[in-house]
């Protein structure tokens, strides 16, 4: 406060200073010719003590109006606080007892100074510049209090506006005087009156201001509201890349960086959220909601209904809205029928997420809450915490959400949001004992006192509040205490129902309105605000620390990669999956540049592969062992027409099928050992492969197509000139070639070495060996005295082998040796008698056309049917293949490398090694490094601003 300069009096002995506490006393003035009355002057100096006294009271009493306006405009804490200070400040006056006269003394020393003041003002005159000096002084004085007061004004609108009130660390309150017998101070009306009468009556008054206050208040925050709201639309009716994404956005998708780069949360640090825990049906849903101003979370009676983490990040914006992480749908937050599809599909995403008959989940449901005037901020609401398991829940059920619930409440850099249930009993309490273990201190943690009018109606106790919301009940520390209302147990109650019936309620409130409860405390208001006050303080507190750590993990990551992979580039798994993506497609590309010949060559040959064991063991062999060239000829019809209808089509279709997959195989196998390939791709490539080749059916249709012209191609009998002539002699040679050779393998393994392997090789024949090297003596004897003889031994020629060797080996013969080496034997006999006949019949066209070798040649003719069968075959797969299976093909490897895409887990098993974890890793901490110093650029510049 400014001083006052001293007035000073002209005495004939020596001037007398008029001090300012004095001014409550008539001041005395002199004619500057005049001198003062000695009687005068020697009771003014004797009652000076008394003078002084009663000038420090009149300075309290004012003091005292001027804290309680002062109270009324800062919403109750400036009051608390300098009400306070002051009473620590104010000496002790009982010693004053021992030396204060009674006041009757004081009333008759009081009328005294009155008349003596009036007998002065009749008897002295007192100088004008004196006096006009002395109301200058005061109008100045006066003035200066009303600019103080303006000004205290102004800063607490303004600090309210800004959401900087509400919030302390420590939350104190006026206490009740106890003792009746005290005395009152000057400020008081009578002199008799107590000082706790005094104290409530004032307590009543600040009630009053505080009531008139939050309204004026109220009022203020709606037309901010709509003023912000239209600022916000403004801004977003501009163009698209104007608009920025608001701080808490920003911060959200940190968090959500952070959770997905660490889901166990093992880092040293992490930013802060606000970690909501309870006991199961404490209300800390309800709260929530109403910091979101939005029922938006599913209810049940008496049942849990939050089984998983459910991540809300609130900000403001021009419209109420909601809207979940993984989709564009905005959820109309003002409208009823919004609000409960919300709440069902926030139900449904629950339910969801609880997998193998678990009852809660870690999976966490991320969404955000945009509207006017919510208060930014982060939080997390997990499931209550119970106490007993029910029949319908999993019986780890308990351990699983105290174990989740330490796991989010042991960050560091989180905010406890500790719910208390006030209508029950204290001792009943779980989450009290689990958030002191984890926060001992009391420093990140914030209680709140749920239920309090059913709290008030049940105890008879009221104290039993107070101790609550001043810390003295339970064990647990904390930073603030306060106590809400969310409702009065109505579903079908709106957000403004319930704030209004907390508002009426606290208004009414006999431990609000005792002076248990400080305003500060009570209502979700003002918990929204210091919530988020301690929110972004931590936040401020904690981020750059958390980029510079970030920072520091790059260095030596990228350090790392330099020194074990300096000539490859920095891919992760979804950069990889695309490079793979890219070369299986160009194989395709590459598959689909196939010339026509070069298809029909690989169908003929994957084609004769497939039918050959058939055509042999049971058309031509059958056929040719008849021994007559007219049943050879019906019997190759016959069987070649039921080939054509039964099996033949579906195994061409099988034939084109896996030459298709050969084809793409190759070309795959060629890119992997290639110069440029990258190892780390293989697997993948591979299992793409494979995945497209379970995947791709031929068309259905292609049976009855082929069917149709491959019995045209095997009813044709003629030859029709000489090149295809000869291309069927040498089609049957190299077949016959093939199958002899296939005869004497196996005969070799039958008989064992020869004698020339034995000398030369150092071989030995088993003893079953030597004994189907007797029975082959025998046998080609048989087969030495009759060439024609038939494919079957007579019972009589096998009782003659057996007589035969019955002296000449140890060991008995019996009669399945006998034709097993037989059917080797007799089988390599004909072929070699074909392959003859087929050499023969080189030459033999000109007599085929004139009829005269058509008997001679009848397995050169079926050898050309098969082969014309092969090459319509092979024609048509191929165009087959080009008109619709490479492009079929072609869309089911995009379709199968899609759902790859999708699948991170297929991405981390088939895309695995040191090099892909590290680029992993190195790019998702480069771009969370990257958020988390774009977010403290932006926090930056709004703390400038």
């Amino acid at each position: 406060m400014l001083r006052r300069a001293p007035l000073t009096f002209i005495s004939a002995n020596r001037p007398l200073r008029y001090q300012p506490q004095q001014r409550g006393i008539t001041m005395l003035m002199l004619n500057k010719n005049r001198l003062l009355v000695p009687n005068t002057q020697h009771v003014l100096l004797q009652q000076r003590g008394a003078a002084m006294f009663i000038g420090r009271l009149l300075r309290g009493a004012l003091k005292i109006r001027y804290l309680v306006l002062g109270g009324a405009l800062g919403g109750g804490m400036t009051l608390q606080k300098s009400y306070e200070q002051w009473k620590e400040n104010l000496p002790d006056m009982k010693w004053l007892e021992q030396y204060m006269p009674p006041p009757e003394k004081i009333d008759a020393f009081r009328e005294n100074l009155i008349k003596l003041s009036s007998n002065l003002k009749d008897s002295f005159e007192v100088n004008p510049k004196l006096k006009e000096l002395g109301e200058a002084k005061y109008q100045n004085m006066r003035d200066w209090f009303d600019r103080r007061l303006e000004e205290a004004i102004q800063a607490t609108e303004k600090a309210e506006v800004e959401g900087e009130n509400g919030f302390s660390e420590n939350f104190l309150r006026i206490p009740v005087a106890k003792n009746n017998n005290q005395e009152g101070n000057a400020g008081s009306p009578a002199p008799s009156e107590n000082l706790t009468s005094r104290l409530e009556r004032m307590q009543d008054e600040l009630m009053q201001n505080q009531l008139k206050y939050q309204k004026q208040v109220d009022r203020l925050e709606k037309e901010n509201r709509e003023l912000r709201r239209q600022l916000l639309l403004r801004k977003t009716g501009a163009p698209p890349k104007r608009v920025k994404k608001s701080l808490i956005d920003m911060y959200s998708e940190v968090l959500d960086e952070l959770s997905e780069f660490d889901s166990s949360y093992n880092t040293q640090d992490h930013l802060p959220r606000v970690v909501v825990v309870g006991d199961q049906s404490s209300g800390k849903t309800s709260v929530l909601e109403m910091i979101a101003q939005a029922r938006i979370f599913p209810r049940g009676a008496g049942e849990m209904m939050t089984r998983s983490p459910v991540k809300v990040t609130l900000s403001e914006g021009p419209y109420h809205v909601a809207q979940f992480k993984d989709s564009s749908r905005e959820f109309d937050l003002t409208k009823e029928q919004d609000l409960a599809e919300l709440r069902r599909e926030v139900e449904l995403r629950m339910k969801n997420s609880v997998r193998g008959g678990h009852t809660v989940s870690n999976d966490v449901i991320s969404m955000s809450v945009k509207g006017p005037g919510l208060q930014r901020m982060v939080l997390v609401d997990l499931p209550g915490i119970i106490s007993t398991v029910t029949q319908d829940m999993e019986r780890h059920t308990k351990d699983a959400i105290k174990h989740m619930s330490e796991l989010y409440m042991s960050n560091p850099n989180a905010i406890i949001l500790c719910i208390q249930d006030g209508s029950v009993d204290a001792e009943r309490s779980n989450v009290t004992d689990l958030v002191s273990q984890v926060d001992p201190q009391g420093r990140r943690t914030i209680f709140v006192l749920t239920k309090v009018d059913m709290a008030e109606e049940n105890l008879t106790n009221p104290d039993r509040i107070q101790k609550i919301l001043a810390g003295r009940l339970f064990p647990m520390k904390a930073l603030g205490y306060f106590a809400v209302v969310t409702g009065r147990g109505r579903k079908e109650d709106s957000i403004q129902t319930i704030k209004e019936y907390e508002e009426q309620f606290f208004r009414k409130s006999k431990i609000f309105k005792d002076g248990r409860i400080m305003s500060a405390q009570v209502t979700t208001r003002n918990l929204s605000m210091a919530v988020s006050e301690c929110f972004w303080k931590m936040v401020r507190e904690t981020v750059e620390q958390q980029a510079d750590a970030f920072k520091a993990t790059r260095f030596n990551l990228e350090t790392e990669w330099k020194n074990n992979f300096p000539r490859q580039r920095e891919l992760d798994r979804d950069e990889l999956f695309e490079k793979a993506r890219g070369e299986i497609l160009d194989e395709m590309v590459n598959l689909s540049q196939v010339s026509a010949k070069q298809w029909e060559e690989l169908f003929m040959q994957r084609l004769w592969e497939k039918v050959s064991s058939h055509v042999f063991e049971n058309i031509y062999i059958p056929a040719g062992q008849s021994g007559n060239s007219g049943q050879f000829n019906t019997l190759v019809d016959i069987k070649l027409r039921e080939w054509a209808d039964q099996t033949l089509p579906m195994g061409s279709v099988e034939a084109g099928w896996e030459g298709l997959h050969k084809e793409l195989q190759t070309f795959m196998k060629k890119s992997s050992v290639s110069k440029d390939n990258d190892e780390v791709l293989n697997n993948l490539k591979e299992a793409v492969l494979l995945e497209t080749l379970k995947k791709h059916v031929w068309e259905d249709k292609a049976a009855d197509m082929l069917r149709v012209i491959q019995l045209n191609a095997l009813e044709d009998r003629a030859v029709h000139d000489k090149q295809h002539w000869d291309n069927a002699i040498k089609f049957l040679e190299s077949c016959l070639k093939e199958r002899l050779n296939e005869t004497e393998q196996r005969l070799q393994e039958l008989l064992g070495p020869s004698t020339k392997e034995k000398w030369i090789y150092w071989k030995y024949s088993t003893p079953d060996q030597s004994l189907r090297s007797a029975i082959r003596n025998e046998l080609d004897k048989i087969l030495y005295k009759d060439p024609t003889h038939l494919p079957i031994l007579k019972p009589d020629e096998i009782i003659t082998i057996k007589g035969n060797l019955q002296g000449c080996v140890e060991q008995d013969v019996n009669e399945p040796m006998i034709l097993e080496t037989w059917d080797s034997l007799y089988r390599r006999h004909f072929l070699r008698n074909s392959l003859q006949k087929a050499y023969s019949c080189r030459k033999g066209y000109f007599l085929y056309q004139q009829g005269l070798a058509a008997d001679e040649c009848n397995d050169v003719v079926l050898f050309w049917r098969i082969q014309q069968m092969l090459k319509v075959t092979s024609k048509a797969l191929r165009q087959q293949v080009v008109n619709r299976e490479a492009r079929r093909l072609d869309k089911e490897i995009k379709e199968v490398l899609e759902d790859f895409g999708q699948d991170r887990d297929q991405k981390e098993k088939l895309l695995t090694g040191r090099r892909v974890l590290l680029a992993e890793k190195l790019k998702r901490v480069r771009h969370i490094q990257e958020k988390l110093e774009e977010f403290v650029q932006a926090l930056n510049k709004e703390k400038s601003n």
